[in-house]
């Protein structure tokens, strides 16, 4: 790199900038010199008033200066005039360069040779120089060596210079140019291999948007600019460029500054564009405001007040109605909050002026230090961390013979799996604890002592010594409940459809079944001999059938379609057919003579006929029409009233028959949900009627609703009533069997899920505990359950067996079940068109 020149006077006002007030660093059009084309023609009014205003102004900074200026030499000693001579004509390209620039700054066109006529150098100018300067020669000097010796770091700033020139003649008289076919190689530089590298001119891209004029914006956040106060750039712009740094004022900008001040000037600086950090009229203005202490918004602190509400004292009261009662009598409430309020203070929940604690007496400050520190109550369920044993004499540095291994055990040790080592180390024996090597493995065991601390729960977790049996009811074994049914005994066949209906008389001696055929068979129980069969209704199924519980009638209410017959097999001796043709007949001798209440215009519920010949004959004598499908018949105890249900007869689904009046009554003007059965107390005068969900129990003296059950259930398929009363089992469709304590509750006391489809029917013994379940899945279960007299006490309910033995039938199994009056026998019906005996 050639050696540089100091610029003289002609090149101070080509290129020299002043600073204006508007913040710009490039020199004003008065101060900037005329172009090369026009040096001739230069007003010379112009330069001389230019170079008065720089004498003037500098003589008026300082009188002392100038006098020091004054009686220095030129700039350039006369020894080295000859030598400077042939630097001059070294340098004159980039002499030419740096003028043809400032020139181009100034916005005139010219050519290089002009520059001359500007370019000559006087004494004067030489004084005027040294004024600006104020260097000595020998600083001069060691600059110019200084530039001499740092050409290769020089040359970055001169390529950045070329750069930011406007034109290719500018960068072309600026630096060497070596000669190429397309002019875009600008200089050569030596590159890191030794060998010369092109420097290429900048691309000027020309951009069309907005943008492409906006000011380089600082990006190197939060650095303070004092870190490049020895670099010649400030930072670097978004492309990565660097941003150089602006001119700093001289001595006479100060001077010029201090006597005019521009315009929203304040003296600091921008710390991100470097330049000087200038406010708006509004922003002095509210810098003002903070100063003197007043509101810095737009809001007038002396606004006129409004007075909403007058200022005038009201002698007269707005009305003049009596003080109320109440606020002469106490506040119950406010005597209930302050009683609650008193019993919490005794009972220490709130403590009455508690002192309150201070910050300082919650710290706590510990002695890291101290050998003996009071240990810390630990908490209840805590346990330290289990400290290391202290070493051991093998672990020694210097342990006794008798510790060190022989060669044997050494390879005996080497040899082992490092998991089936006794220990991880190998006793040795060394002259000082200065020759001891680190241990390798200190790194991994203290690792592993740490993963073995953290994933070892250290809390004292209270073992519970529960047996296992405990927790399970204890329960009797089935072998000390007998008698229950276990097995099949006995098959009743002959029925062409499903056996729907099972009854068994109050003697224990004959079984009457019911089947889709309409067929009415009665059996022998021992034997399973059929004894006596009538066909009642080929279209139609018998829904229900039921023995009288009068033992000396040997009566049978039978239930096919919309009727209901009373039969009496030819089974029984003379004395109870006496019997119960004496309670058929009285009813038809009743029902001869109409009652007084009677209306006669009004449709009768039902109508009590005599059957046809053909029945009759067999042993039918009475046949009860309804209006709707009777699904099933029950009798009172004592034999006189049964209930008749029809789930479609709305109002009359539950009719209450009287046999010695051969009279039928509707006891509910309305019907709650569909009701699918209904039964008599066993001593007391209630009814019980179940619909799909509840169980609801009318006491028949008083005529109220009594108590209402909730199975919990969808559907119930199901209910009976225990012997003594006070408990329901009911059975549903969604395969639930419900046990329910009338004393204790509305709802369920036990819920018994044992079976795997609808539950069809359940029962209870009449004298033994027994009662059973009867479901689709062709699996009847005998259940143990004993009913205390103890109030306090719960009844005892115990699974004891499984009876299977139905098949199933398009997916039907057992539909009815029965238990003996007498023995512990149970009777089932199922879709399987038999009727099965299990004792």
């Amino acid at each position: 790199m050639a050696k540089r020149k100091i610029p003289q006077k002609g090149q101070l006002s080509a290129s020299r900038s002043v600073p204006n007030p508007l913040g710009n660093t490039s020199a004003p059009a008065a101060v900037r010199s005329p172009s090369p084309d026009s040096t001739d023609d230069v007003d010379v009014d112009n330069e001389s008033s230019i170079e008065n205003l720089f004498d003037e102004e500098a003589e008026e900074a300082s009188d002392e200066e100038d006098e020091e200026d004054q009686g220095e030499d030129n700039f350039f000693n006369d020894d080295n005039d000859e030598d400077d001579e042939d630097d001059d004509e070294e340098d004159e390209n980039s002499f030419f360069g740096i003028v043809d620039g400032g020139i181009s700054d100034s916005g005139n066109e010219s050519e290089v040779e002009n520059v001359a006529d500007i370019t000559e150098i006087g004494s004067d100018d030489e004084n005027i120089i040294e004024e600006f300067d104020g260097e000595s020669d020998s600083e001069k000097e060691e600059e110019s060596a200084e530039v001499i010796k740092n050409d290769e770091i020089d040359d970055d700033s001169d390529d950045e210079f070329l750069s930011k020139s406007e034109s290719i003649a500018d960068a072309e008289s600026q630096t060497s140019v070596s000669d190429n076919d397309d002019g875009r190689i600008v200089h050569y530089t030596k590159g890191a291999d030794g060998k010369p590298r092109p420097i290429y001119r900048e691309i000027d891209p020309h951009y069309s948007s907005d943008d492409s004029d906006a000011d380089d914006y600082n990006v190197i956040g939060n650095i303070p600019l004092s870190a490049y106060d020895e670099y010649p750039h400030i930072g670097y712009d978004i492309n990565g460029k660097r941003i150089m740094r602006p001119a700093a004022g001289s001595a006479l900008d100060t001077l010029l500054d201090s006597i005019d001040v521009p315009e929203g000037w304040t003296g600091l600086v921008d710390r991100e564009s470097g330049g000087e950090l200038k406010l708006t009229k509004e922003e002095l203005e509210l810098v003002k405001k903070i100063q003197l202490g007043q509101n810095a918004g737009e809001v007038n602190p002396y606004e006129d007040t409004v007075e909403w509400f007058t200022s005038k004292t009201e002698v007269m009261p707005l009305s003049s109605a009596p003080e109320p009662k109440r606020r002469f009598v106490p506040s119950k409430h406010e005597a209930k909050r302050v009683m609650k309020i008193v019993r919490a203070i005794r009972e220490g929940r709130i403590v009455p002026n508690k002192p309150k604690a201070r910050p300082e007496d919650d710290f706590k400050s510990y002695d890291i230090w101290a050998d003996d520190l009071p240990e810390q109550a630990p908490h209840v369920m805590h346990i330290p961390a289990p400290k290391q044993a202290p070493p051991t004499n093998e672990e020694s540095y210097n342990p006794p013979e008798e510790y060190l291994p022989t060669d044997e055990e050494r390879k005996e040790w080497e040899e082992t799996d490092p998991m089936d080592r006794e220990r991880n180390f190998l006793p040795q024996k060394f002259s000082s604890l200065r020759a001891v090597k680190g241990y390798e493995n200190f790194v991994r065991e203290r690792f592993e002592r740490s993963l073995d601390l953290y994933l070892a729960p250290r809390v004292r977790r209270n073992k519970l010594n529960i047996d296992p049996d405990s927790l399970l009811p204890k329960l009797p074994s089935p072998q000390d409940l007998r008698p229950f049914p276990i097995k099949c005994s006995v098959t009743y066949t002959g029925h062409k459809g499903r056996v729907r209906a099972i009854s068994v008389d109050p003697s224990g001696l004959w079984l009457a079944t019911g089947a889709d055929d309409g067929t009415v068979r009665v059996w022998e129980v021992l034997s399973g001999r059929e004894i006596w069969s009538v066909s009642l209704d080929a279209s139609e199924p018998v829904q229900s059938l039921e023995w009288n519980p009068v033992k000396d009638c040997g009566l049978l209410a039978v239930a096919v379609g919309e009727r209901i017959y009373i039969c009496q097999p030819p089974l029984f001796d003379d004395a109870t057919e006496a019997t119960g043709q004496d309670m058929l007949a009285a009813g038809w001798g009743y029902a001869a003579q109409p009652t007084a209440t009677e209306d006669e215009n009004k449709e009768p519920l039902c109508k009590w006929i005599r059957p046809t010949s053909k029945i009759a004959n067999v042993g039918v004598d009475v046949a009860i029409v309804c209006r709707k499908t009777v699904k099933q018949v029950t009798w009172h105890r004592r034999g006189d009233y049964f209930v008749g249900v029809s789930p479609e007869g709305a109002n009359m689904a539950v009719l209450v028959h009287q046999l010695s009046k051969h009279s039928s009554q509707s006891p509910f003007r309305k019907s709650k949900g569909i009701i699918q059965r209904a039964q008599f107390h066993p001593f007391k005068p209630m009814l019980y009627v179940e619909s799909q969900r509840y169980i609801r129990i009318y006491d028949l003296s008083t005529q109220t609703l009594s108590k209402i059950l909730q199975p919990g259930a969808r559907w119930l398929s199901s209910f009976d009533i225990h012997p003594q009363g006070d408990n329901v089992i009911t059975g549903s469709y969604d395969k639930r069997l419900t046990w329910h304590d009338m004393d204790l509750s509305a709802k369920p006391y036990r819920t018994l899920r044992y079976h795997q489809r609808a539950v069809r029917d359940v029962r209870f013994h009449q004298r033994l505990p027994l009662f059973c379940s009867a479901s689709d899945d062709g699996h009847i279960n005998v259940f143990h359950g004993t009913v205390y007299d103890d109030l306090l006490k719960n009844p005892l309910l115990v699974p004891l067996k499984v009876l299977k033995g139905h098949a199933v039938v398009q997916s039907l199994g057992v539909l009815k079940v029965e238990w003996h009056p007498k023995e512990a026998w149970l009777f089932s019906a199922g879709a399987d068109s038999t009727a099965k005996l299990w004792t």
